[in-house]
């Protein structure tokens, strides 16, 4: 119960902005559940495969999920995922360079996007460029390999980084939750797969990720539902305080 609250209530924070809301219960995981690492990057993992419906579900009847944004993010994030999966097993499998890198990524990125939307709007001529689709794609390649490696979903790093390129968020929004949806898909299956060859606790907690994803499957598709009654401002500043509060709470915890 404790899961499916947890899962409900982060997926309806976090899903009008293009995050899974696996990065928020990512804590609750670790530090109240006592689930292991690294068998906690594939249980959010799972949880991001349970969840993702909910949200893509309204996204898809509102047709916002079939765009060349959507396809562009799933080339790069997909072959990233497993990459990112190999790494955890075998190089990083502790908690703490997981807390100092994610707290190094999102406290930056939360700031500027923060600043970008409360700085005086310019004109067209002064406006950022929207990012290439070369500079896109690598971008999801990365975010797909540190997805793999955490189980954070990219959406919570790709929603600030395209949003603060001048990219609409009902544009960004369900390209980065299809993404987070099939890359945790391939995630999760690759680490069921090391760990009938690799030694420790690798697999997921199938019974805790499903319990926390049925809790996000309900709150994603309401979540979703009320993206398009937000004001974009409105939406830039909770997806930047979404970023700066969880790099927040790493760089707590890293220190302490």
């Amino acid at each position: 119960m404790l899961g499916f609250t947890a899962g409900l209530f982060i997926s309806v924070m976090t899903a009008p902005v293009g995050v899974s809301g696996a990065v928020f219960l990512l804590p609750v995981q670790v530090s109240v559940l006592g689930v292991p690492s690294p068998a906690v990057t594939p249980t959010n993992l799972l949880y991001n495969v349970v969840a993702g419906p909910g949200a893509l579900l309204r996204h898809c009847r509102s047709g916002r999920l079939r765009s060349p944004m959507t396809r562009l993010l799933l080339v790069g994030t997909l072959p990233g995922v497993v990459i990112g999966a190999i790494i955890r097993v075998f190089a990083v499998p502790g908690a703490t360079v997981f807390r100092f890198i994610i707290a190094a990524l999102l406290l930056p990125l939360g700031t500027w996007l923060f600043a970008r939307t409360l700085r005086p709007r310019r004109s067209s001529q002064g406006s950022a460029r929207r990012p290439s689709r070369r500079a896109t794609g690598s971008l999801a390649l990365a975010v797909g390999a540190v997805g793999g490696i955490y189980g954070i979903g990219g959406g919570s790093l790709l929603g600030p980084i395209l949003v603060g390129r001048g990219m609409p968020v009902a544009e960004v929004a369900p390209a980065a939750l299809a993404s987070t949806f099939l890359t945790s898909i391939v995630g999760t299956g690759t680490y069921a797969l090391l760990s009938l060859t690799a030694e420790g606790a690798i697999a997921p907690d199938w019974y805790l990720g499903i319990s926390c994803g049925l809790g996000g499957l309900a709150g994603g598709y309401l979540g979703a539902h009320l993206q398009p009654r937000l004001p974009e401002d409105f939406l830039r500043l909770l997806l930047s305080a979404l970023a700066i509060g969880v790099g927040t709470l790493y760089a707590i915890q890293t220190i302490t």
